[in-house]
């Protein structure tokens, strides 16, 4: 049984990972059940296993994100659903659940999925103790379930400082088979990068977390520089108009949510460098898609995402000159070296390896089983 919140509406990196490990749960044996909020009630049987959707309302100001708030209903479901493991995808109202579980004699997980402090700090009020507030969640949160999950070094450090026993770290993956860098598209190069310049992309949900401005600010500062670069931004959210308006004049197309995977997977191995500025990342799915089709990335040196790029990308402090910098750099390296070095890393990450990971955090196994 696995719950979430807080899912985008159309994509997005939590919405990836629980459909990837929700079908590898289904192809090792399993009979894995999603419950997320949604706009209205829905049950249906998919590739990740069944997707049980209940009514949850929208969260002001996140575009689309919605939430489960009915602990009544939802607690019926779980006792109505018996399940024999619980994966919980959100850090604070849920939370709830993992008591539920101990009172059942059911096994339960939290993986995190963000770092706390970090957005407590984006989105609280001025003078909140978010460093204290965030350690307060994060005792409770391990203390709530059997084993919390991490997929970085840099998120498990919030849970290592407070000495947390029943941490484990799980790496997640990416489909080295949708993103390559054979899906590179010359006349789609052609159609977005001006005069044959570098073509940059950042490839994000448009919401204040993500740090959507620094790419285009990054822009602005490297055509000052004199290069000729152009930006496409994949992608939607509540910042898309005021974006806009900061990037009049600037050579920068807006594309909204792509819902073609394979255009997606064109435009990340057509493109030659890829921004990824969230502050507040612990894994970054979307920099790594960009590594598996073979485009560096430049990523905020205050994340998790300089521990996934390795050596295959550059991390950069949270202004325009350090992005523009970094860019500036990755493009001097060798076309073809850059290229191979950016796939090579993305190798290292794959589904199976974190569905079985994760399988074994649950204390069950690939083939079904389920041993208490």
């Amino acid at each position: 049984m696995r719950l979430a919140n807080a899912i985008a509406p159309h994509s997005g990196g939590l919405r990836t990972a629980l459909r990837e490990l929700g079908a590898g749960y289904a192809r090792a044996g399993h009979d894995p059940v999603l419950i997320m909020p949604g706009l209205r009630a829905t049950d249906e049987r998919t590739e990740q296993g069944r997707v049980i959707t209940v009514p949850g309302p929208l969260v002001p100001g996140t575009g689309g994100y919605r939430v489960i708030t009915a602990r009544r209903s939802l607690r019926r479901l779980l006792e109505d659903l018996e399940p024999d493991r619980l994966e919980v995808s959100d850090r604070t109202t849920l939370r709830w659940t993992g008591v539920w579980a101990a009172e059942n004699g059911v096994r339960s997980m939290m993986v995190s999925h963000e770092g706390l402090a970090g957005l407590l700090q984006l989105f609280g009020p001025p003078g909140l103790p978010s460093q204290r507030l965030a350690d307060r969640m994060n005792r409770a949160s391990a203390d709530s379930y059997d084993v919390v999950v991490c997929t970085t070094q840099w998120a498990a450090a919030e849970f290592r400082r407070l000495g947390v026993p029943n941490l484990v770290r799980v790496p997640l993956g990416v489909d080295l088979t949708t993103f390559s860098p054979g899906r590179y598209d010359a006349k789609l190069r052609a159609t977005l990068a001006e005069s044959g310049g570098p073509l940059l992309v950042h490839c994000s949900r448009l919401s204040p977390e993500k740090r959507p401005d620094r790419p285009i600010e990054a822009l602005a500062e490297l055509r000052r520089r004199g290069v000729r670069a152009t930006l496409v931004v994949a992608g939607d959210g509540p910042r898309r108009r005021s974006l806009e308006a900061k990037a009049e004049g600037l050579p920068v197309r807006f594309l909204g949510h792509v819902a073609d995977r394979g255009l997606l997977a064109r435009l990340l191995a057509t493109a030659d460098v890829a921004i990824a500025p969230g502050p507040v990342e612990t894994f970054g799915l979307a920099a790594l898609e960009a590594l598996a089709s073979g485009t560096p990335v430049v990523v905020c040196r205050e994340s998790a995402l300089p521990e996934v790029i390795g050596c295959a990308g550059l991390a950069a402090d949270d202004d325009a000159v350090s992005y523009a910098d970094a860019v500036e750099r990755l493009l001097d390296r060798d076309t073809e070296r850059r290229r191979q070095a950016a796939r090579e890393q993305a190798t290292r990450f794959d589904w199976q390896t974190a569905v079985d990971g994760f399988l074994r955090a649950h204390g069950t196994s690939a083939t079904g089983g389920h041993p208490r």
